[in-house]
């Protein structure tokens, strides 16, 4: 099974100034023709190895050394790993089976490295029931709805599933993967917190450092974006339809409006615009449209594609400009499907939602 660790991009190159760690790891790895075992960091495509040794025949092994900075390390046998915390005079003991290290072993020694590994091996899971989900949606698209409540369920058991981890873990470094699982659109109070209690257990890894980098970037991204906040009004403009004639977004004001940003060569706005076919087919009569800013530079295409994708609401401009169209300019956008979701007060409810979130949305709006 290949392993997706996705927390472990976090890791930068070891700072200057920080002081080595002192450590011990040793064990038995059974059900293993290898004899090769390592303490190394893993980058995502490549390993950078620390602490070497060998298996014996009885697959007992000692790894005792010196590690860079107390940080986040894998214990490595080939292309397997165990994720582990290290420190200065951290002394574990871990016993795997050598068929699948990362889904059977045990932990001593280190309380943090055990929960760590609990909840990536629950991040695992859910990645792979939402992979199953989105292969599904592209294989049976017939099946949509019934694909739909699959995931929400599994995503709220997850979710559910994370909540506890944080609140039993408080203040632990074992809380690291947990970035990598929030959306820091939706999430942001979460993240801070999560990284808040991080810096408060493990300030000296570089790991932890680089996620409130990370964290700093994020905030200052959203504070540039913060005119587009729940509960701002959407900034008004006029562009002119595919016969000429100007539209504004306030002629639309009455009704709630999604802002969809796309253009015909978007692919992924192509696969997203048979859920918003149906999502204006289900609301339309209850005070829902779509307004469409088209990112296209020719006008053929742009109304080939709203021919094809099936895309009835009276409500597509564009200037023709591309990346320089103005709307989009004044919006912000930098990559597109992009969405803004507006009240019929014309204020923002929410901004990128798509798919699941955009049907939950319009679901807890219009009650059905």
């Amino acid at each position: 099974m290949k392993q997706l660790i996705l927390f472990l991009t976090l890791l930068s190159s070891i700072a200057f100034g920080q002081n080595p760690a002192n450590v011990e790891v040793s064990g038995n790895i059974f059900n293993t023709n290898g004899d090769s075992i390592k303490i190394s960091q893993f980058y995502g495509s490549h390993y950078v190895d620390y602490v070497k040794g060998k298996l014996d025949k009885k697959g007992n092994y000692t790894l005792k050394g010196t590690v860079p900075v107390s940080d986040y390390y894998v214990l490595r046998l080939g292309q397997q790993h165990i994720n582990i915390i290290l420190k200065e005079g951290s002394s574990l003991r871990i016993n795997a089976d050598g068929n699948n290290i990362n889904a059977f072993h045990t932990i001593t020694g280190s309380d943090e490295s055990v929960a760590l590994n609990q909840f990536v091996g629950q991040m695992q899971y859910f990645n792979q029931k939402k992979d199953s989900a989105m292969n599904a949606m592209k294989t049976t698209p017939e099946n949509q709805d019934a694909i739909n409540k699959y995931y929400q369920a599994e995503y709220f058991k997850f979710t559910s599933y994370r909540q506890k981890f944080i609140a039993e873990n408080a203040n632990s470094a074992a809380l690291l993967p947990v970035v990598a699982t929030l959306d820091p659109d939706k999430e942001l109070s979460i993240y801070e917190a999560v990284v808040g209690q991080l810096l408060t257990s493990f300030p000296t890894s570089p790991s932890v450092q680089n996620a409130k980098t990370s964290l700093e970037q994020l905030k200052a991204q959203k504070d540039k974006q913060n005119f587009l906040a729940s509960g701002k009004p959407a900034p008004d403009f006029t562009q002119n339809d595919v016969n000429g004639k100007p539209i504004s977004l306030s002629d639309l004001k009455g009704k709630v409006v999604l802002l969809d940003f796309w253009a015909s060569w978007c692919g992924p706005c192509r696969k997203e615009n048979p859920n918003v076919v149906a999502l204006y087919k289900k609301y339309k009569d209850a005070g829902f449209t779509v307004m469409s800013v088209s990112l296209d530079k020719d006008k053929a295409p742009w109304l080939a594609a709203i021919e094809k994708d099936g895309l009835i609401w009276p409500n597509h401009v564009s200037d023709l400009k591309y990346w320089s169209n103005e709307v989009a300019k004044a919006y912000q956008v930098s990559s597109i499907p992009f969405t803004v979701l507006i009240d019929k007060n014309g204020n923002v409810i929410d901004t990128k939602l798509r798919g699941v979130e955009l049907e939950q949305a319009l679901k807890t709006i219009f009650g059905f």
